[in-house]
């Protein structure tokens, strides 16, 4: 195997005897497989659109097989071979769509030709075979870029399929997809292509996010601002992890009146913001960090847990009961729910010991998106122009084990008291607690949600240097911002799309960067690697 698309690949360079994440080779095998056989039914739909060809079925089954290549999304060798066979089943139904409607359809070798095997063995030693090493490139740069753009792709199919559960799409973002997994077959595109192709991922990334965006806020409500609590009520408990709001919306419905205690873990924290899913009386707190520490705090909680978007680092037997994951999650040895019927989570639930008695701990905040921050515009803006806050800091992205993300924390810690910082996806959990205060009123420490709602700190971003008659980049802000899967990665290209300049990335630089595309990152975007908090600070604020 090779895998190098987190930031926790082993050594800083590539797994290739098992994942960091707990991804087996045959599982690595088989997701590099399905990767090939999704860029040969992007071919055909590449062509399809050309003569007026798009299939609905084929769009959606492209975002969600390749959010199954995800860091810890789908490590079930099962479901990764039917995930197979039926990229290879609708890649030969739109094949005969396009032929029938005069497209082209003469390729005659590679992923748009190759026949799955039949047995697992077979599959495995199929998806060996064409890793994402053997991509055609002419040089490492290009296979650099390439690699950056297939793993944008991922993150975009990821909020793509959030997106589509709420009702929004856009066919200009499966296009792209398509185009992307198409592109990478080709040996006839340079640098300067790979280059316009990576930036305009970032680019269909934002207009995903807005889908996404529009469909939680157009189902759910704006978030508000919200106290939650990081202690327990005595009772029985579900513990929800991950991202998928309409998981949790008919999980908080099926439990309502079964004296059953719902709390968050991870990236759910936020949905104690939304007006829709507040309102549930047996919807508490919130339990735990963020998934890094799950093998330690999975085991003390006493209820079931639903994982809903991302799986976890090799579950310990003694928990596995306990668990159940549903849409694209899956993990061998442990109950998958495809059809949204949580009633084997609520039966474990019941059956386990639950809280024993109440605990009173701290209280956070979450709701500041958007609409909570530019409600406030003016204030904020006049504490700027009054010198009450000298600068913003986004600090953001996404948490992990690796040693070295201890920075966030002090960064947070030492930030001026005349400065506010915002922060969004689960990188939060390394300061979330953390009593900054505020400025006027104005909390110095804002949650904006999850990382899909990187989308929220641009709008306050653009909203504000359009107060000011200013670009984004002559701002008082910094981003400061972590990574660790592909999300980021889609993130960190919608950043550079915008042009948003001097952006200082950790806990290392991505492996999949090779020298001189990090020059080009560095010349054009002044991107940056964290140094030390001390150091960042002073090169800030001067």
């Amino acid at each position: 195997m090779f895998c190098y698309q987190c930031e926790q690949t082993a050594k800083g360079e590539g797994c290739t005897k098992i994942g960091v994440c707990g991804k087996e080779p045959e599982v690595s095998a088989l997701q590099d497989l399905l990767t090939y056989g999704l860029i040969g039914l992007s071919q055909y739909a590449v062509e399809g659109r050309k003569v007026g060809v798009s299939d609905g079925d084929v769009n959606l089954l492209t975002v969600q097989a390749a959010f199954s290549t995800l860091t810890n999304v789908d490590f079930d060798p099962d479901r990764l071979v039917e995930l197979i066979n039926r990229v290879v089943e609708k890649r030969e139904q739109i094949r005969e769509k396009v032929k029938a409607a005069g497209g082209k359809v003469d390729f005659t070798s590679g992923p748009a030709t190759f026949k799955p095997e039949t047995s697992l063995d077979g599959l495995i030693q199929q998806g060996e075979a064409v890793g994402i090493k053997s991509y055609p490139a002419g040089n490492d740069d290009i296979l650099s870029l390439k690699h950056t753009v297939l793993f944008g792709i991922r993150g975009v199919a990821a909020y793509a399929d959030h997106a589509q559960i709420l009702g929004q799409e856009d066919d200009l973002v499966y296009g792209f997809v398509h185009e992307a997994l198409a592109a990478l077959w080709r040996d006839d595109l340079g640098l300067g292509d790979w280059v316009g192709l990576t930036l305009k991922c970032g680019e269909i990334n934002l207009r995903t996010m807005e889908l996404l965006d529009a469909g939680n806020t157009g189902t759910y409500g704006h978030p508000v601002p919200t106290k939650v609590p990081l202690g327990h009520k005595k009772g029985k408990a579900i513990l929800v992890s991950g991202h998928d709001l309409k998981d949790m919306e008919e999980l908080l419905k099926q439990t309502e009146g079964k004296g059953i205690y719902v709390y968050t873990h991870g990236e759910m924290l936020p949905t104690h913001g939304y007006p829709e899913l507040k309102k549930y009386e047996h919807f508490y707190g919130h339990y735990g960090t963020a998934w890094q520490n799950q093998g330690k705090e999975f085991t003390k909680f006493p209820g079931s847990i639903l994982m809903t978007t991302n799986c976890i680092q090799r579950p310990k037997e003694e928990y596995r009961n306990n668990i159940f994951t549903c849409g694209l999650v899956g993990w061998p040895g442990i109950s998958h729910i495809s059809d949204r019927n949580f009633q084997p989570v609520i039966d474990r639930a019941l059956a386990l010991p639950g809280f024993q008695e109440d605990e009173n701990g701290k209280e956070v905040m979450v709701g500041f998106a958007r609409n909570t921050v530019l409600g406030v515009a003016d204030k904020v803006i006049e504490a700027v122009k009054g010198k009450a806050i000298r600068h913003f800091f986004v600090v953001a992205g996404c948490d992990g084990a690796k040693p070295g993300r201890n920075y966030y924390t002090e960064f947070v810690e030492k930030v001026p008291q005349d400065t506010v910082v915002l922060t969004f996806a689960c990188g939060k959990f390394r300061f979330f607690d953390k009593d900054l205060g505020d400025i006027g009123g104005i909390p110095r420490l804002l949650d904006i949600g999850q990382c899909n709602d990187a989308h929220s700190a641009i709008q306050i971003a653009v909203a504000l240097a359009n107060a000011f008659n200013v670009g984004v980049n002559d701002l008082p802000l910094s981003i400061i911002c972590s990574w660790y899967e592909q999300k980021a990665v889609a993130i960190l290209l919608s950043l550079l799309h915008l042009g948003i300049k001097d952006i200082r990335l950790g806990p290392s630089l991505p492996a999949f960067v090779s020298p001189n595309v990090l020059d080009v990152l560095v010349k054009n975007f002044d991107i940056k690697p964290i140094t030390t908090v001390d150091e960042d600070l002073k090169a800030i604020l001067g």
